[in-house]
């Protein structure tokens, strides 16, 4: 029976995971800011098959917060073997270019808050010597692109900030996955001119993620072909890049 910290819990990614854990009997403490949502996904995980699913409202961004979360998770929860963090926006990269607060908060909300609660956890994990922290990043942090270069540079900090994350804790036996998907069918995305048959769905790329964690995987393209996708597009020459439409 394992015992589950997801931050970000309301989000479709998160809930196909916390869906696959939940038949395993898993205990959970949920966190996200909608709270109706959550108290909603709680009752669904319950249902499923959780032994627990403690809930607690928290907005990312108020740093200030996070060690009040983290001491409740640990009296409801103690050792921790799972945290999934998934929280995040997908910022308007015109807004982000034309006011500068725009972009502050929304590299704040994907990258520096995150980090911030990073922290704490990563230390925690590692005075007890075990766990996996699995954070979700994103496949627009291996390069960044015209359309979304804010979200891409808070997601490439984001993904650096685990990679040496996981170096250093893996001396102290704990696995660190850094999660790269691709386009996903969730909410987030809804209205956006995806590519069709490269969008996955939400319990695709959460399926892909149960099996990481099991595996302890270091990176994980999701689905399998980004890794291709990227190593395509991180090849291609800088002048080449710049010129072309992406």
């Amino acid at each position: 029976m394992k015992n589950i910290l997801i931050v970000g819990a309301t989000s479709a990614i998160a809930i196909a995971c916390a869906r696959q854990w939940a038949t395993q009997g898993a205990r959970f403490f949920l966190v996200a800011r909608n709270g109706e949502r959550l108290e909603q996904v709680a009752s669904d995980l319950t249902t499923r098959g959780a032994q627990l699913a403690a809930s607690y409202q928290l907005d990312i961004d108020q740093l200030d917060q996070h060690a009040a979360m983290l001491q409740r998770c640990t009296s409801e929860l103690g050792p921790l073997d799972v945290v999934l963090i998934a929280p995040g926006t997908l910022p308007d990269q015109i807004a982000c270019q034309a006011d500068p607060a725009v972009a502050v908060r929304e590299f704040n909300t994907n990258a520096v808050s995150v980090i911030a609660l990073l922290t704490p956890i990563a230390n925690a994990l590692e005075a007890q010597k075990h766990g996996t922290l699995a954070v979700i990043s994103s496949v627009a942090g291996d390069r960044g692109r015209p359309s979304n270069y804010l979200y891409g540079s808070a997601k490439a900090a984001l993904s650096a900030f685990c990679e040496g994350l996981n170096a250093r804790l893996f001396k102290a036996g704990v696995h660190v996955l850094t999660i790269k998907p691709g386009f996903v069918a969730t909410p987030m995305t809804t209205g956006l001119p995806l590519p069709g048959p490269l969008v996955a769905t939400a319990d695709k790329v959460g399926s892909d993620i149960v099996h990481a964690v099991e595996k302890r995987k270091d990176v994980l393209y999701t689905p399998w072909f980004w890794s291709i996708i990227m190593l395509i597009i991180r090849s291609v020459p800088r002048l080449m890049f710049k010129r072309a439409s992406l």
